[in-house]
């Protein structure tokens, strides 16, 4: 079902201020909170200030020790940067660095950041340019002195980033793909670093290396090394096969016991300040802690956390932080025996679904991707300035669509079926009865009394319309309907369609559109009206049917319209864009509404498509919705963001202010 964006009747003529007044307020995140974090830095300076790195090029900020977060910068601009190190100047926190690898080219592109003003703007290191950086160390000896490792090897800077060096033998068999790196607390030229293989070190400032294999099983991934900073001949390794301990400068390595080889991929090692015999260890199945050197080890958290770095506060050491996949920041203020989520204002979240409450426009539903049982579902009844987990009975599977039903039920389209939650119900109930296809073979089967088993309808649905009684879902394997509300389902071949990859509903017309054809009904799904193959550069990304019948394709290649039943289509030539992802109606305002891949703005038609202006939004956004006069969208990885709310100047100009 088309889905129809509902008008509060609140500020209206605001809505339709002009795009250079809304550019000046960009649209804000609202949740909900929480995802992936890759890394977390203190500043030296100001311990109240704590940055955080993602998975997707954002820098966010703590001025309050970790309680609340806000975003702070992005340093490059690429939203597939993993920023895995953040590192701060312990003489002059002003000077930062940022080490980032590409997601999407995790082997060949990367750069290192530089601010010299606190983050307020950034520049990217020439000289490492493109390399995928996976480590970064500032020499507590001598801060100018910093070291970073790569793919292909390692580099170090004499001059507090500005000019850098290789250290490591060009084109090295072995030493390559540096996961690691440390440098030794009272000698900048004692650095060790860790690869994918083995650990190395050098004494004399990369002049020379040898590893430091001796104890370690070969092989071994290693991930972090913490030294010592009072006796810098004890240091602990971490890797894939476990961690190591060693009281002579590395040259002995001996296996720490007391954590379950299923654990033993530890990402992170951080050791107490003001205590070394306290070390914690942040595995993929937990955080692990040590009181006494790492002779013994106790779980502290969940095996179902996650954990990418540990930040440890320097002035209470029982403040401790973790940077977790999925479930964002964890906090404890008891040196780790009981953890809560620290998120509030940061979000990291793939939101696939949004969904106002008909009922109640400050009740928003969202739906979440790749978090498992950290996602699913969540509902926020104030606007989104507080959410809740309510995904009970959807066991991990990702929400790709969220609708209401006429009963107010919510329904979600996941990876693995449709689901129900009804009315102040906790727990989502399957909607996945698979009825066969009607042929002879199975009314025969019918008549003599052996009806065919029903199958479960258990793949990924990503659209679904609801039309009263009748339900549409597209799914990877075809286009299902239902008469009877979802409580059965029965597969529908729509020839050329193949997977659908949008439908919409008003009224009795129903449209279903593939990668290039447009399936038609005027009569509410019952028959379909010859469709007609487009072009194969037609690369179709959503359909839309508006109030009065006509349809509406958004296309790699523009905006189009047919008012004809998809009998003939032409192009919206005023809307100057390609990729054109969505497109939705506020049919009590008059206004087209269409957002693209290629552009951080919505425009807006109030005329039919005749004339557009462009809505500054700041991000790429979906799944168009209006609550208490404002519109929200889904992003990509920011989840839900909303329009700011409308200042006294904005009132003023717009001609909506008390007279």
């Amino acid at each position: 079902m088309r889905q129809v964006i509902r008008i509060i009747p609140v500020l209206i003529s605001v809505l339709l201020l002009s795009a250079a007044l809304q550019a000046e307020q960009l649209w804000q995140p609202v949740g909900p909170d929480g995802g992936t974090v890759r890394s977390l830095a203190i500043d030296p300076k100001n311990p109240d200030r704590i940055f955080l790195g993602t998975s997707a090029g954002n820098l966010y900020l703590s001025s309050d020790s970790g309680a609340s977060w806000s975003r702070f910068a992005r340093p490059g601009n690429s939203a597939e940067m993993v920023l895995d190190h953040i590192a701060i100047d312990p003489t002059d926190s002003r000077n930062m660095f940022v080490a980032a690898w590409n997601a999407q080219l995790p082997n060949s592109d990367g750069d290192l950041f530089r601010s010299k003003d606190g983050g307020k703007s950034w520049e990217i290191v020439a000289d490492l340019h493109g390399k995928s950086l996976r480590a970064l160390s500032i020499a507590i000896a001598n801060p100018k002195v910093l070291v970073v490792g790569a793919l292909d090897g390692i580099y170090r800077s004499h001059d507090g980033g500005q000019a850098w060096e290789r250290i490591s033998p060009e084109n090295h068999a072995e030493l390559k793909n540096v996961e690691s790196i440390a440098i030794d607390p009272a000698n900048a030229d004692v650095i060790y670093a860790g690869t994918w293989h083995l650990p190395w070190k050098t004494e004399d400032g990369g002049k020379t290396w040898h590893n430091i294999k001796k104890g370690v099983i070969d092989d071994s991934d290693v991930f972090s090394i913490v030294i010592d900073s009072s006796q810098p001949s004890n240091l602990f390794i971490s890797a894939c096969s476990g961690i190591y301990y060693s009281e002579s400068a590395g040259d002995l390595f001996r296996k720490i016991q007391g954590i379950p080889y299923s654990a033993r991929r530890t990402r992170m090692l951080k050791m107490d300040p003001s205590n070394h015999n306290v070390v914690y260890a942040g595995t993929t199945e937990g955080l692990w802690k040590t009181t006494d050197a790492g002779a013994t080890w106790k779980h502290m958290t969940g095996a179902n956390i996650i954990i990418n770095d540990v930040l440890i506060d320097p002035r209470r050491p029982s403040h401790v932080l973790l940077a977790t996949d999925r479930s964002g920041v964890l906090a404890s203020d008891d040196g780790g025996v009981t953890f809560a989520a620290s998120n509030r204002g940061f979000t990291h979240r793939q939101v696939a679904a949004l969904l106002v409450d008909r009922n109640d426009s400050a009740t928003l539903y969202a739906g979440v991707l790749n978090d498992k049982e950290f996602g699913g579902a969540f509902i926020s009844h104030d606007a989104g300035l507080t959410w809740k987990q309510s995904s009970d009975g959807l066991d991990g599977r990702d929400v790709f669509v969220l609708r209401q039903a006429a009963d107010n039920s919510l329904i979600a389209g996941t990876d693995h079926g449709i689901f129900a939650l009804p009315p102040n119900a906790t727990h989502w109930m399957p909607r996945n009865i698979l009825l066969p296809i009607k042929t002879e073979a199975t009314a025969a089967k019918k008549t003599i009394g052996r009806p065919a088993v029903p199958n479960e309808l258990n793949t990924r649905v990503s659209v679904l319309a609801l039309a009263g009684e009748k339900w549409l879902a597209a799914t990877a394997t075809g286009l299902f309907v239902s008469s009877d509300s979802g409580e059965s389902w029965q597969q529908e071949s729509l020839p050329g369609v193949g997977v659908p990859v949008s439908i919409s509903v008003d009224g009795k017309v129903v449209a279903v559109a593939g990668q290039n054809m447009v399936a038609v009904s005027v009569n509410g799904g019952e028959s379909w009206l010859p469709s007609k193959a487009l072009d194969p550069e037609f690369i179709i990304n959503s359909v839309a049917v508006d109030n009065s019948g006509d349809i509406w394709l958004g296309a790699r290649t523009g905006l189009f319209r047919s008012t004809d039943a998809g009998d003939s289509w032409k192009r919206i030539s005023a809307l100057r864009l390609a990729n054109i992802l969505t497109v939705q109606f506020d049919d009590e305002n008059h206004r087209v509404l269409a957002t693209s891949g290629s552009s951080t703005n919505v425009f807006e038609s109030g005329d039919n498509g005749k004339t557009w202006s462009a809505i500054s939004a700041g991000w790429r956004v979906r799944n168009l919705h209006l609550a208490h006069g404002r519109l929200l969208g889904t992003t990509a990885f920011d989840g839900v963001v909303i329009q700011p709310e409308v200042t006294a100047e904005a009132e003023r100009i717009s001609g909506t202010g008390s007279r």
